[in-house]
């Protein structure tokens, strides 16, 4: 059997240009649901992939406040922690309005497998050996709806490489009318990829609309007692994957999301999305395998790239009969030295503004400071839902005054902690600053002994002495910097407001001479550590060096 697999026997053969369709595209067997807005790509054989755009808030290349997004749940799984990010458009929206990014409509199909890398190919990986056994003899309607069933039972590096040969089938320069409908920043067309952890979610929680009804951080994209009609899961699908399209689109056109085949992100698996132990692929959406009442839009599981095998004593190249995928279409950030200019040049309005008030510029690993948040959450859900719900008035008055009262107790820990931490690290800086006196001055004499040692041997023993404090100090004062450091981080990370409140009562205190210039010392770095996000040990020492070398109470 060739490696071209023979499409036209077996699929609808109509190719239709690739657009994003301002109507209703016909419908084919790539796109059994079509839809109006829909982005069609063409694929070898006369196949297609087809797309949706996903729109995120707010204009600017930066971002915006508003693109802020709470993702994860509360309630769920232990790897599905509560975040707040920032959500991203690689490209111009379509109307020219905004931002936004493109997923493909429905998971990546056999068919469309078949198409880039040949049926060969399909059957020398698969881990499936029915299919195996069955697909040479399938033809007609039977194989096109074998077919048509997510691509599962492939290792992960056959993905890859079926992302790079459609890429490079895309990028053909003798067929530039393949890239005519795709999405470009600039000049430079975009390329597929697999959707980041954060992109699925936001798609797959209903996106924009969501965001401005209220209902992004729901459980589910839709009412809990039809997940039947969005979703093939273990009840209704028996562990037995379906061809795409067959269920509901969520509102933003997309099919599967949830059930069906459960589909890798790009990244590895961290506990906490961005940070613990990396371990294998994440996969997002659950599948046919997972209870209806187990689905949601935050749902994470770990697929291994290689497992070990008890039975065989060997590890092996890991195939999973229920983990697919669904490719995203990105584009590089920098593409030009004009690009990478003009993004310098909005850095630094966004620097000093909206990045203060987003993740990266402030900290949720202060949980005092997210539960704050959390609750802020929470009261205006509640008013959202007395508006809804007025004979609930009472009992919901009382919980909004308990939500108050919690948030005031946890302000009032803020300013504690704050003021605390602020005086611990004015002792940390006023001590490092005596010490840094003190030790220019033992150096200076250790200079001035060693002189007089190359005069006369009974300077010797003292040059030992002083030498051997220098390096008791050196050692002292390294353990109290490291404590320093340490505490900059832990007063940066709190807001504005219960910072300067307490450098203000630092500063309303009596404080000596080298006090004063410490709280000056302290205020510089603790600007460079918000304004940077990191430390800056070896300048700060220089800068305490600088200041302190000659500065006496």
């Amino acid at each position: 059997m060739s490696n071209r697999f023979p499409i036209s026997m077996l699929l609808l053969l109509i190719v239709w240009p690739s657009i994003i369709c301002a109507g209703v595209p016909p419908k084919t067997a790539y796109n059994p649901k079509p839809a109006e807005g829909d982005l069609i790509l063409p694929m070898p054989g006369g196949m297609e992939m087809v797309f949706r755009e996903m729109v995120v808030p707010g204009t600017s290349f930066w971002g915006d406040p508003e693109r802020i997004v709470q993702v994860g749940d509360g309630e769920g799984g232990i790897f599905e922690g509560l975040q707040r990010l920032q959500v991203s458009g690689s490209f111009m929206e379509s109307t020219g309005r905004g931002r936004s990014y493109y997923l493909g409509k429905y998971e990546v199909t056999k068919a469309q497998f078949v198409a880039v890398m040949g049926l060969d190919r399909l059957l020398q990986v698969t881990g499936d050996t029915k299919e195996k056994g069955s697909l040479p003899g399938m033809e007609g309607k039977k194989l096109q709806k074998a077919l048509s069933r997510p691509l599962v039972f492939v290792p992960w590096q056959d993905m890859r490489e079926f992302i790079h040969r459609y890429n490079l089938w895309l990028f053909d320069s003798a067929h530039p009318e393949r890239l005519e409908s795709m999405p470009r920043t600039g000049a430079s067309p975009g390329f597929m990829r697999l959707p980041t952890e954060l992109e699925w979610e936001y798609a797959a929680r209903g996106g924009l609309p969501a965001l401005k009804d209220g209902s992004f951080k729901g459980t589910l994209p839709f009412p809990a007692n039809q997940v039947t009609s969005y979703a093939w899961h273990l009840e209704n699908a028996k562990h037995r994957l379906r061809p795409v399209g067959l269920r509901k689109p969520n509102r933003l056109g997309l099919h599967d999301t949830l059930g069906n085949a459960q589909e890798i992100c790009e990244g590895l698996f961290r506990p906490e999305w961005w940070q613990g132990q990396p371990g294998g692929l994440v996969a997002r959406g659950g599948s046919v395998g997972t209870r209806a009442r187990d689905l949601r839009s935050s749902r994470r599981e770990e697929v291994e790239i290689y497992r070990w095998v008890t039975d065989d004593t060997a590890m092996r190249e890991w195939r999973s009969y229920n983990t697919g995928m669904r490719l995203a279409i990105g584009a590089n950030v920098v593409r030009s030295t004009e690009n990478r200019q003009n993004l310098q040049q909005e850095y630094s309005n966004y620097r000093t503004g909206v990045r203060a008030t987003m993740p990266v510029g402030r900290t949720l690993d202060n949980l005092v400071a997210q539960a704050s948040g959390q609750l802020t959450a929470a009261h205006a859900r509640i008013d959202q839902v007395l508006n809804q719900n007025t004979h609930l008035k009472t009992e919901l008055s009382r919980i909004q005054q308990d939500i108050d009262n919690a948030q005031l107790r946890l302000d009032y820990s803020m300013r504690e902690s704050a003021r605390s931490t602020a005086r611990d690290l004015m002792r940390e800086a006023t001590g490092l600053g005596r010490d840094v006196f003190k030790l220019e001055s033992f150096r200076q004499n250790l200079l001035d002994v060693e002189k007089l040692s190359a005069m006369s041997t009974r300077y010797q023993d003292l040059a030992a002495k002083i030498n051997a404090e220098i390096q008791k100090r050196e050692t002292y004062m390294g353990e109290v910097f490291a404590r320093y450091l340490e505490n900059v981080q832990k007063l940066g990370e709190f807001n504005r407001d219960h910072r300067e409140q307490a450098l203000v009562s630092l500063a309303d205190s009596r404080l000596t001479r080298r006090s004063e210039a410490a709280l000056v010392v302290m205020r510089r770095h603790l600007e460079e550590y918000r304004e940077l996000r990191r430390s800056n040990a070896e300048g700060w020492r220089e800068d305490f060096h600088q200041t302190f070398k000659n500065l006496a109470d």
